[in-house]
């Protein structure tokens, strides 16, 4: 194993920081520890704060990782924020639509802060509240 996970259980939702080496095989499996750590402490939201390093992933691993884990995570999160320090964010928005188009509510944010008050929102129930579907917040 190339990564760690480090997390810390918030008020609301589970923070975890993931470091280590960028690639296929490690976007994996700590998204499965991800989803399995959440269910065993009770978790429905959560908050990515991925600082891989080395080189980005091609689009069709991050179709295939994003189809894959959102199959897998269907049900299971009311609200899954996203915030990779070193990717291309053009990249990250297509993994966001991918899973959300598969039924699960992840939203991608440029940083924590505004990853937080995502899930904060008392409203958020994961439909229709990421900043980039308000009009008046337009996409990032």
């Amino acid at each position: 194993m190339t990564y760690k996970l480090t997390m810390t259980e918030k008020p609301g939702y589970l923070h975890v920081v993931v470091t280590g080496q960028n690639n296929r095989d490690n976007v994996r499996r700590y998204l499965e520890e991800l989803r399995s750590e959440c269910v065993a402490r009770g978790y429905s939201k959560v908050l990515v704060e991925e600082r891989l390093e080395g080189p980005r992933l091609e689009a069709l691993d991050v179709f295939e990782i994003a189809s894959e884990g959102a199959g897998e995570a269907r049900g299971k999160f009311k609200a899954f924020a996203y915030v990779d320090v070193n990717a291309k964010s053009e990249l990250m928005h297509f993994a966001e639509t991918v899973a959300v188009n598969r039924g699960v509510p992840v939203a991608v944010f440029p940083t924590v802060a505004d990853a937080e008050r995502w899930l904060l929102n008392e409203n958020n129930d994961g439909h229709n509240s990421h900043p980039g579907t308000d009009v008046n917040n337009p996409p990032r």
